[in-house]
């Protein structure tokens, strides 16, 4: 019984992750994550996920500070979506990093309007990114669990 709801688990975490690269939310990146992860670390994505998403909502919430001065802070705006944009990199977070480059654009050019408009585009991508997120790490936890009371 387990065995099979294992399997089917881990076909739904396949399918999900793949339906993510079909988007272009994810890209090769990510794959190179899973590949880091196995018996002896088997929450390894798990962790860099919670990480990511702890950064991104810590740097989105300044970036937001800095956008809502009357004079806009860029040199700061600039910095963080730098930090933000290699983050999404490293965990092959696709579509959030070419927000990124679209922010550091209007930020580069001093176009406030252009900078909210790209940032609102940044805070879409990542409820749609942590969310799904937070579907995967869900399915994860639960094969770990299964897996654990098979030993």
């Amino acid at each position: 019984m387990n065995q099979m709801a294992i399997a089917a688990l881990k076909n739904q975490y396949k399918s999900f992750v793949q339906s993510m690269f079909d988007e272009g939310v994810l890209d090769n990146q990510f794959s190179q994550l899973q590949d880091l992860q196995d018996s002896s670390n088997p929450n390894f994505v798990d962790e860099v996920i919670t990480l990511f998403c702890n950064d991104a909502e810590r740097i989105i919430t300044e970036m937001n500070r800095y956008l809502n001065y009357q004079n806009v802070d860029f040199s700061k705006l600039d910095s963080n979506v730098h930090q933000l944009k290699g983050s999404s990199s490293s965990i092959g977070a696709h579509r959030m990093k070419l927000a990124c480059v679209n922010l550091q654009q209007a930020s580069y050019d001093r176009n406030k309007e252009e900078c909210v408009e790209a940032f609102n585009s940044i805070r879409h991508e990542y409820c749609l990114l942590r969310s799904k997120f937070q579907f995967l790490m869900q399915i994860q936890r639960r094969i770990v669990a299964l897996e654990n009371n098979q030993q």
